[in-house]
């Protein structure tokens, strides 16, 4: 009879469910959990600080249908394999599902792949495990971690501040970049200097030379007299060449993507915010329908912060660049890339499962964001592991014949292309500067001086890529938390996004000030840093991950009590517009909803009048004295209209200036080469844009 059991592999999601019945064969079954089944109450704080912080884990509600599902096919099973993803999380729903289904750990494996291809599940199969304990305890600790700060501050910040709010400890740090980021930039006080460039002529060919302090004993250019001062002594207009060099230089190519790299080139390179790049990298590692082929997983495991690549995948990728690109192109080596931060090479880095498979092969089978997120994986794992592009350069010093003062010309001209021919991304800097012939001891001939004023910059505001960029150098929480850190610190309305750049809001401006004054440790970069390198002791048995608990709550629960006697209840006092309630007469107020921001009647509840709140676009109405505001359609499209609601319209930005030809308004098109054009598509009078 056990000879017609079936073996039982649970997964997480119905997605890789339908991936992997692909590659195994009739006696097994694959069911999903459809991601945890047990967790720590929402209700309650559900950590037993008085019996050494024993947590107390329970089904998650709506879970149970689910689970006497899975326990009448674990009754019938020949063998049960959990098959959660391959990290601390996956090796936790594995541990529940073992507790939760009750299940034999002499009948019952743990199996992980980096990809969900036919050899690597086949493998897992015939290397299957018992669950590591150790992965268990990291992710245990930071759950009751993150339970305790959570748990112990929200309720504060609702009794002091009002409902709704949260504290986390890796969202708080992030709040606090965001926060510290803009008190930089309001204590920033610009410092003028001058760039100073010198257009010469030979042999028909106009070049640019430009000053530099370190040619001329570092005389730095800080103001209009140090510029003054040149054009005095170069009064002669006369110069020479004095040095040529000439050289080559090489670009090496990138490494292959870390969840991290991913989240941020995705935002620059495609505009998608993080948790949209998590969300479409997991339907590509998971598996899609490929036409003629079934489901199949595309990627590699998506949470990583490695660079490394396995062996096989390289002997792929290397065939695929000599055939189609020739043996020059292709690393005679597998090219070994460092990666950023704190990486701990837990997996590989995110690659296709077969280069073979090009994006224009499968994009047929593919949604736009898919085909879009899956070319720029497949273009950065097969350029890293390309041959570096070369330059030939060529670097000339000239002098002013009088006061000797020398500016440098310099020009770059790619030579092979290497992994430039599949990973292009930064246009700007692939760009030829071509320079004329020139030998030692001539003459070129004077154009013009252009010396320009400039004033120091205060650092940028946060982007998403940015941001993420800097919680992975800084080892705050882990690449796979980055996008729902972010999302959080949205929804609570602690920070707005803004032209892609973070502000934060006067309620994340008060809940920073709040927590850096009484839980200054705890929000700390350092903190938080450190506590990821404790968990990574955990994770290799180093430590006890109780002992973590034992250091951290003590003094953390003293500077609970000590806040709490403290502060004082904080009152947001609500952003007066000069709407005015056409049902009261009363100025309106700006709120915030489950759907964003809203203008609101300050009545309330005597008046309960409300209008949606449109973004300013910065410029006045074509036809009319009013304002344009943006707005989105219902298909979440952004336009632009007036704020009267005069009759204009346009689905692109106008600008102030009237077209020269015609008298029509004109608007701001295109997207990364913009151009203002005409409205009337009769004239299409074009100029170039102007930020």
């Amino acid at each position: 009879m056990s000879k017609t059991k079936k073996n039982l592999v649970i997964v997480e999601s119905p997605a890789k469910a339908k991936t992997l019945k692909k590659f195994l064969g009739s006696s097994y079954k694959i069911e999903a959990s459809v991601g945890h089944v047990r967790d720590l109450p929402k209700s309650q704080l559900g950590v037993d600080v008085d019996s050494d912080f024993e947590p107390r884990y329970i089904t998650i509600r709506g879970k149970g249908e689910l689970l006497q599902k899975l326990r009448k096919e674990v009754k019938t099973a020949n063998k049960i394999y959990l098959a959660t993803d391959p990290d601390r999380e996956g090796e936790a729903i594995s541990w529940h599902l073992m507790h939760a289904l009750n299940l034999d750990a002499s009948n019952t494996r743990r199996i992980t792949f980096n990809e969900i291809t036919k050899n690597a599940v086949q493998n897992s199969i015939k290397e299957s495990r018992d669950i590591d304990m150790q992965l268990v305890d990291a992710q245990q600790a930071r759950r009751v971690l993150d339970r305790l700060v959570g748990y112990k501050i929200s309720p504060l910040l609702w009794k002091k501040v009002k409902k709704g709010l949260s504290a986390g400890r890796v969202q708080s740090v992030a709040l606090k970049l965001i926060c510290d980021r803009e008190e930089e930039i309001a204590h920033f006080v610009p410092e003028e200097y001058w760039s100073f460039d010198l257009f010469l002529r030979h042999n028909r060919k106009t070049f640019t030379a430009h000053y530099l302090p370190n040619d001329n004993d570092k005389k730095e250019l800080k103001t209009q007299n140090d510029v003054d001062e040149i054009l005095a002594k170069c009064a002669d207009e006369k110069f020479s060449v004095i040095e040529i060099k000439k050289g080559t230089r090489k670009r090496k190519p990138p490494a292959p993507f870390t969840t991290s790299t991913l989240q941020q080139e995705a935002s620059r390179i495609l505009g998608f915010a993080t948790n949209k790049t998590m969300r479409v990298a997991q339907q590509l590692y998971e598996g899609v329908d490929l036409k003629g082929e079934g489901t199949v997983g595309l990627l590699s495991y998506i949470r990583t912060d490695s660079t490394r690549i396995a062996d096989e995948a390289f002997e792929q990728v290397k065939n695929h660049i000599t055939e189609n690109f020739g043996e020059s192109y292709a690393a005679k080596e597998k090219s070994v890339h460092k990666a950023k931060g704190k990486s701990q090479d837990a997996h590989e880095a995110i690659r296709p499962t077969y280069v073979s498979r090009t994006p224009a092969t499968v994009a047929d089978s593919l949604t736009k964001e898919q085909l879009r997120l899956y070319t720029l994986v497949w273009e950065r794992f097969t350029a890293s592991q390309m041959t570096a592009a070369e330059y030939d350069t060529l670097t000339v010093k000239i002098k002013n014949a009088e006061s000797g003062i020398i500016f440098r010309a310099t020009g770059s001209v790619l030579k092979f292309e290497g992994y430039l021919a599949v990973y292009r991304k930064n246009e700007q800097s692939d760009k030829d500067v071509t320079m004329p012939d020139l030998s030692v001891g001539d003459e070129p001939t004077f154009v013009k001086f252009d010396p320009q004023q400039h004033f120091t910059q205060p650092p940028p505001r946060y982007s998403e890529a940015s941001l993420v960029k800097t919680m992975e150098e800084l080892g705050i929480g882990r690449p796979s938390t980055y996008s729902a850190t972010i999302a959080n610190i949205l929804y609570r309305n602690y920070v707005t996004k803004e032209s892609k750049v973070f502000y934060p809001t006067e309620l994340g401006d008060i809940i920073n000030d709040l927590l850096e004054e009484n839980f200054e440790e705890v929000i700390s970069v350092d903190f938080t840093a450190n506590m990821e390198q404790k968990l990574d002791k955990v994770e290799s048995g180093q430590l006890d991950w109780k002992e973590i608990i034992r250091n951290f709550y003590p003094s953390f629960d003293s500077q609970i009590k000590i806040a709490e006697e403290k502060i004082g209840n904080i009152v947001i006092q609500d952003e007066v517009t000069d709407v005015i309630c056409e049902k009261c007469s009363r100025n309106m107020v700006i709120k915030m909803g489950r759907f964003g921001r809203f203008l609101a009647c300050p009545g309330f509840p005597d008046c309960r009048n409300a209008l949606p709140l449109y973004e300013d676009a910065g410029v006045g109405c074509p036809s009319c004295d009013g304002r344009v505001q943006i707005r989105k359609s219902k298909k979440g499209r952004m336009f632009y209209c007036c704020e009267k609601n005069c009759g204009f319209i346009s689905w692109t930005l106008p600008v102030e200036e009237k077209c020269p030809k015609c008298n029509s308004y004109m608007t701001v098109n295109g997207r990364k080469n913009k151009y203002v054009q005409c409205s009337n598509n009769e004239c299409g009078h074009r100029t170039e844009y102007k930020e």
